[in-house]
């Protein structure tokens, strides 16, 4: 009887270790499996950094091959229409397609009238050629000398100067719209949104050049031009400051030399500035 018990008691120490054996081997499999589980992503992400050949950038198609309105943050933009040289490369290294952007409406923020912005657009004035070159409320009358010393013929400027912003507006809408002309030049100190999205629209169908003067004040609000310069006059010469162009931004204006129009040799020309023409008489030349 005693010996029958010790054997059952031994019996029992037997099992009970076995349990427990299988019961630490268990749990030593489940910790190795766990380890193993989250040490697979690592090994996975190890194995192809080292093993893996890197993928080539130049396979990566460019932003604007994607779409002409997009573009790298870091880079000036490919230019969607046809550009026009400036005529001054420093300006035009600093624009997206290296000129002024035709079908496009560029607007051009001065500090003053009359400080030097015309000169600035002197090179593409005198490449219009016998090409119509449209002025819509100008500031100031425009001075046949002046207009001649940039190779204009006066006979090819078209003066508009209506009593009324919203008429100058109207008259500049339709002269764009009739895509006659080389270049459109319009002065407007105050414009809506809906007007200068009319006019960008407006913009877009022709072939031509079209600038917008406004006031340096009006940087402030908002506008769909994408091209936005500042325009303050400097000793020979302006400054030039990008607001807003399809590319990095730029903080640092840049210097651009002008020659006085009438230190140049120039043609003789009759001295009577062009008349303004009347609404009616725009109509008829648009239409």
């Amino acid at each position: 009887m005693h010996f029958a018990r010790r054997l059952q008691l031994k019996l029992s120490k037997v099992y009970y270790e076995g349990v427990v054996s299988r019961t630490h081997s268990l749990r030593c499999a489940l910790a190795t499996k766990r380890r193993l589980a989250l040490s697979a992503p690592l090994l996975y992400c190890t194995f192809i950094q080292y093993t893996s050949a890197p993928m080539p950038h130049d396979n990566k198609p460019a932003p604007e091959d994607l779409h002409p309105s997009l573009w790298r943050a870091s880079q000036l933009a490919r230019s969607s229409t046809r550009v026009v040289d400036t005529g001054h490369p420093v300006l035009g290294h600093q624009l997206p397609g290296g000129g002024w952007p035709t079908a496009s409406m560029v607007e051009l923020l001065c500090a003053q009238n009359g400080g030097g912005e015309l000169r600035l657009l002197a090179p593409v004035l005198a490449a219009a050629g016998q090409r119509r070159v449209f002025m819509i409320q100008p500031p100031h009358t425009p001075n046949a000398l002046a207009l001649a010393a940039m190779g204009l013929n006066p006979s090819q400027i078209v003066w508009v100067q209506p009593e009324r912003t919203g008429d100058a507006l109207w008259a500049a809408e339709q002269t764009l719209k009739a895509a006659g002309a080389a270049v459109v030049m319009l002065w407007a100190t105050h414009a809506r949104s809906d007007s200068l999205r009319r006019l960008n629209l407006a913009a877009a169908e022709t072939a031509g050049l079209f600038f917008l003067f406004r006031p340096l004040a009006a940087a402030q609000d908002p506008s769909p031009s994408p091209l936005r310069l500042a325009i303050r006059p400097a000793a020979n010469g302006i400054s030039v400051e990008f607001l807003k162009r399809k590319g990095p931004v730029k903080e640092a204006g840049i210097f651009l030399p002008l020659s006085p129009l009438f230190n140049q040799r120039h043609a003789s020309v009759d001295r009577h500035s062009p008349a303004p023409i009347t609404d009616r008489g725009l109509r008829a030349l648009v239409e």
